[in-house]
């Protein structure tokens, strides 16, 4: 991608998050996802860290190795012509200066923004020391500034994710690190599991950056986010699990009948498929 261009869909990605409306940010696991969430419609495409694993035969928490990571995104920015922003987890290093490599690589591959999350790991429920995680988002901001990309860098906290602290001290904890986070050069901030609509218009009103929410069964409905004042929402892997679920079910009945309704209902054709990567 020519970096004229890469700065042009860095700027649009900004743009998104001033409405009016909320951003909604499909996010895809690999080239064909991606296409198929443009072709709908979407004004910006994310990755889903999950998805791009289990898309490469990997569970879920940086358990691919960087150099994975980054060829996945390159792969899906190729195939958009709308922003594309990286799902890097906790960064894909140990340091803060690693961190910083893995933000200068993704945007070698194309993407234009990043989430950067300060969850320790899966089956944990401590957060990265605050001191520690704001060193790794100003590291991130450091790489983009040396690329020359403005980067839409939007920083999560797991305090609901991961069920940090008492419930009652939340709300709390989650401002406290937001606030430091967009001090930090933060562009945005992201709470998955955060769902109470209260909680989410106290959140809003007290970080001074567009709020990002994470669509769920318990999630109000987008009208309604808009009406606290969100500005952007993602599905997670929510769509592999989706479709995983549907190879299964597929299968299944492949298997148990010899023909498949669920397969032929509202299938694309060969050449319509075919059509999305001309």
């Amino acid at each position: 991608m020519e970096r004229e261009e890469q700065r042009r869909r860095a700027r649009r990605l900004h743009e998104l998050h001033q409405g009016p409306g909320a951003l909604v940010v499909l996010n895809a696991w690999d080239a064909g996802s991606a296409r198929v969430f443009e072709r709908s419609g979407c004004d910006a495409v994310g990755t889903t860290s999950a998805g791009v694993a289990f898309a490469l035969g990997r569970p879920d928490g940086e358990a691919l190795a960087r150099d994975e990571l980054v060829d996945a995104t390159a792969r899906i920015a190729a195939a958009l012509r709308v922003p594309l922003t990286a799902d890097l987890e906790s960064g894909y290093g140990a340091t803060a200066e690693e961190v910083g490599e893995t933000v200068a690589a993704v945007l070698d591959a194309g993407a234009v923004g990043v989430n950067l999350e300060d969850g320790v790991g899966i089956g944990s429920a401590a957060l990265r020391p605050l001191a520690e995680q704001v060193d790794r988002l100003l590291a991130a901001r450091a790489a983009a500034e040396a690329a020359g990309i403005e980067l839409f860098l939007n920083a999560r906290t797991d305090v609901w994710w991961v069920g940090a602290g008492p419930p009652e001290q939340r709300i709390e904890l989650a401002i406290e690190r937001l606030r430091a986070y967009v001090e930090a050069g933060a562009d945005g901030v992201f709470v998955p599991g955060l769902a109470d609509p209260d909680a989410i218009a106290r959140l809003v009103a007290a970080v001074p950056a567009p709020v990002n929410v994470l669509a769920a069964r318990d999630t109000p409905p987008l009208h309604e986010l808009e009406r606290l004042g969100v500005r952007r929402v993602s599905v997670g892997s929510g769509p592999i699990r989706a479709v995983l679920d549907l190879a299964g079910r597929i299968a299944l009945e492949v298997l148990e009948t010899g023909t498949s309704e669920l397969m032929a209902a509202g299938t694309l054709t060969y050449g319509e498929a075919n059509e999305l990567f001309r």
